[in-house]
């Protein structure tokens, strides 16, 4: 089979210079014996250097040992162009040592762009990221002094009286992509992995660039043995294989295979463990009271994850959970097997769910919450030298009519006592969530008010609605609606007005929060 090859023999097809598009999501449909095989070539030989390169999801696991994290050598890489960032530490020292360039722009307009790209078209033209640090009337994506010298991949249009955001294509040299088997011929499939992601989309916008499409696959069958139907990535795009090892091929970074994530079987919903009560408990249990059982959903990365495992403990029937990976029903998973679901009744190519989200199929959103300022603005892309990047964030919150966003009051250091209905502060977090500025915009609540979102911030001991009444510059208003009061063990000034650096106004109609979040038993929710 002339297209079989070692890792090494595949790497030595990537040049200096080259701009490489990259599949996965955290551990999913990542080629981890491809990104360390460009490592030892590089420590070895000092080649390949100066790559750019382009993928959608964070492909890593927070540590220097996984994913894309093996390619974040000063010389190895000249240009990062990213959704993700959090789970990429040698990625973020690079860009904050100004050693590379890099940007960050939303996670699903990486996942179109790959089309965009396929089809020799000018790039992605979107509403996506108006108003956020991606609009270059802010930062324009860009993340250190270095790229801010370097070219705009961001530009602001007008086109029929209105504001766009136009991101502009270029052409692709190399692509790095994950299956499960391939034929003799080159044709993948993907039945093992716990989704498809944009590995159709990037593989065809570097053969249609005249470059070198590269699979790392868990065996090869003869021709003939897959099913047509079953093809994910066809013959005529793929220019060499790679068999990986087991365990540079796990399904995701949370476990090495479980069918249940890709289709293939499904388990009883009871085989789920239920969170223990804590905070992040009595934040998602808030967030479920949320939940339209008639809504498509999505659950955003990190504290909202819980939602999902309250609702299954709860018995929330038919509720219709989505995740940005393509995953469409079924328990999505939290940790490192984010972006996977349990017993997903569908799964998608990430770009379609991405024109699906960008066009307004979502109904409810729920995001974290890591700043927040005075005008209802959230920032969860940067933090001093930790950059988290925007990922999926824009493209969910922009586009949903009803955004939820999720979060413990304070962090770092924060110890509560929950439990027999109520809520006690042991020891307050070090760090302020509720800001008089952010440090970045990832959420535009002037943009919020524009298009009329329906917007709330839920904690352990307050709840919060954004409004427009006037009184801040942006038209917009923070209510405290809902808190926590001394019944229930929090002080209203002391631990929720104290802990803010700005005072909100105070609705009218203000509500007790509901024991039972406070409560060692099922809500009952269901009912």
């Amino acid at each position: 089979m002339s297209k079989l090859m070692t890792a090494e023999e595949a790497v030595k097809l990537i040049k200096d210079g080259d701009a490489i598009g990259i599949g996965g999501f955290i551990g999913m449909g990542h080629p981890q014996e491809l990104s360390i095989a460009i490592e030892n070539s590089f420590k070895e030989t000092g080649h390949p250097r100066d790559l750019t390169v382009m993928f959608s999801a964070g492909v890593g696991d927070g540590t220097d040992k996984l994913g894309v994290n093996h390619l974040g050598h000063e010389g190895l890489l000249k240009r990062i162009i990213a959704g993700h960032w959090g789970l990429i530490p040698t990625f973020q020292r690079l860009v904050f040592e100004n050693k590379v360039e890099g940007y960050n722009l939303p996670l699903g307009t990486i996942s179109l762009m790959f089309r965009e790209i396929a089809g020799h078209r000018p790039g992605v033209i979107t509403k996506i990221g108006l108003k956020t640090f991606v609009d270059p009337r802010l930062e324009g994506a860009k993340m250190n002094e270095r790229t801010r010298q370097a070219e705009d991949l961001v530009e602001l249009i007008e086109m029929d009286g209105e504001e766009w955001l136009r991101y502009k294509s270029f052409p692709l040299n190399v692509a790095l992509l994950r299956g499960t088997y391939a034929d003799e011929s080159g044709n993948v499939v993907m039945d093992q992995e716990a989704a498809t992601l944009d590995s159709l989309s990037i593989a065809q916008a570097v053969k249609n660039s005249g470059g070198k499409v590269i699979v790392q696959v868990k065996n090869v069958v003869e021709n003939g043995t897959l099913k047509a139907k079953d093809v994910k990535i066809p013959g005529i795009y793929v220019d060499a294989i790679v068999i990986g090892k087991p365990e540079n091929h796990w399904q995701t970074y949370a476990g090495e295979y479980n069918p249940a994530l890709s289709g293939e079987v499904r388990v009883p919903a009871d085989s789920i463990d239920p969170m223990p009560l804590n905070a992040r408990k009595v934040v998602c249990r808030r967030a479920a009271m949320e939940l339209d059982p008639s809504a498509v959903i999505n659950l955003g990365i990190g504290m909202p994850e819980g939602i999902a495992n309250v609702a299954n403990e709860e018995g929330l029937p038919g509720l219709k959970m989505t995740v940005e990976a393509g995953g469409i029903g079924g328990v999505p998973m939290s940790g490192t097997a984010f972006g996977s679901c349990t017993n997903p009744e569908a799964i998608i190519d990430q770009p379609y769910q991405f024109d699906f989200y960008d066009g307004g199929g979502l109904d409810q959103a729920f995001l974290g919450l890591a700043e927040c300022d005075k005008f209802g603005n959230i920032n969860v892309s940067r933090f001093g030298p930790k950059i988290a990047g925007c990922g999926g964030f824009i493209n969910i919150t922009q586009t949903a009519p009803v955004v939820v966003y999720c979060g413990t009051f304070t962090a770092k250091g924060l110890k509560e006592n929950i439990g027999n209905g109520k809520l006690e502060i042991v020891e307050e977090g070090k760090i302020k969530k509720f800001k008089q500025e952010v440090e970045q915009i990832t959420f535009a609540a002037e943009y919020a008010a524009e298009i009329g979102q329906k917007v709330l911030y839920v904690t352990e001991r307050a709840v919060f609605e954004l409004r427009e009444d006037g009184v801040y510059l942006l038209g917009c208003t923070f209510i405290l609606t809902t808190f926590g009061p001394k019944i229930l063990g929090v002080d209203l000034e002391k631990d929720v007005l104290g802990q803010m650096e700005f005072r909100p106004a105070i609705a009218e109609d203000l509500k007790l929060m509901d024991a039972r979040l406070f409560t060692d038993e099922i809500m009952g929710l269901k009912a």
